[in-house]
């Protein structure tokens, strides 16, 4: 995505009242505590992280405008707007660039809809939710995202009425590197790293197990070629930020065609691994699932493991608990098509 600016848009509301963009200069540290207040009972780890950056940032004063354009946090800010009543910063939306592919149409994350508890069944969300939509519609955008709590009933109302559907349910599980670790048993299926020449075939097994219309291969991750291929330039890349990555696979024996496939990710220096799983859906999956969980778990047994993954898949969330995941988050991604 190209040609992001960090510009304030025209508002027709007044300056010191109502519905306006966010201003990050005056507005930053405000913004930190109403969503601190609104999200705190299910901020996770990277949200506590990010109200301190923002916080931090809110000291900047006017070189905000530059870090804006290098930060990713202060760009989805700075594209949002807020709600003024009353003297009081009451409400606030993000938008974030989605980083698509190109071909895939200009494609934006709706966040941090918020209102302080004091003001809320007056319609302000409503109002910064469809002033979020017109903005993209104006710059010709394709598709707005977002991750909504699974129990809030609220929200997902809101966002319905303003034409978001349900892709699918999606579980955070978190296994802690102090779990433990019964002694590996020998893998029931031969599980190899991906050749680079396989990228296709892994990426039409990924079309079928995780069509994109349901969400893909999980937040952020579309069932997409620029997200198999990668090209050498990508592999220095991630050398260079001291990151790794493993794409495991299961093999038919006599076809060698790909049955299931795992993504690991990890940053040099940190005891956390963060993974995908994903099986032919022609398959009974169970047992494919269960080879691929062993051997992760057997392998990073001193590292904190996430995996996102489908809720509505029963099989693989009893593999899960069996392995000593726990559920860390539940969330709905849902999309508006424009």
């Amino acid at each position: 995505m190209t040609g992001i600016s960090v510009k304030p848009m025209a508002s027709p509301a007044a300056a010191d009242g109502g519905l306006r963009p966010v201003n990050l200069r005056t507005d930053l540290r405000a913004l930190a505590d109403l969503i601190e207040l609104v999200f705190a009972d299910s901020m996770d780890g990277a949200g506590r992280s990010a109200i301190r950056e923002m916080r931090t940032l809110s000291h900047l004063g006017y070189g905000l405008n530059l870090i804006a354009r290098l930060n990713d946090l202060a760009l989805g800010i700075s594209l949002g707007f807020v709600y003024v009543l009353d003297g009081m910063l009451v409400g606030n939306v993000s938008l974030y660039p989605a980083q698509y592919p190109k071909e895939m149409g200009e494609t934006w994350i709706l966040a941090n809809v918020a209102v302080h508890p004091d003001y809320r069944r007056r319609g302000i969300a409503g109002r910064l939710v469809e002033a979020c939509l017109d903005m993209i519609r104006r710059r010709a955008g394709v598709r707005v995202i977002l991750q909504v709590n699974y129990e809030n009933v609220a929200a997902q109302r809101l966002y319905e009425r303003h034409g978001f559907i349900y892709e699918r349910a999606w579980r955070i599980w978190r296994r802690s590197g102090f779990a433990g670790s019964a002694a590996a048993a020998a893998p029931s299926f031969p599980i190899a790293r991906l050749n680079g020449n396989e990228w296709a075939a892994e990426l039409a097994l990924a079309r079928s197990a995780r069509p994109n219309r349901r969400g893909g291969i999980g937040w952020l991750k579309p069932a997409h070629r620029s997200v198999f291929y990668r090209p050498w330039w990508k592999r220095l890349l991630r050398l260079i930020s001291l990151s790794g990555a493993e794409r495991l696979v299961i093999r038919d024996e006599t076809s060698q065609a790909i049955l299931a496939s795992c993504w690991l990710e990890h940053a040099m220096g940190f005891s956390s691994v963060r993974g995908w799983l994903f099986v032919s859906p022609q398959l009974d999956h169970h047992a494919y699932t269960e080879a691929l969980l062993d051997y992760v778990v057997s392998r990073n047994e001193r590292s904190t493991i996430h995996f996102e993954h489908p809720q509505d898949d029963a099989s693989a969330n009893d593999l899960f608990k069996r392995h000593g995941f726990t559920v860390n988050r539940e969330l709905w991604h849902m999309r508006h098509d424009l």
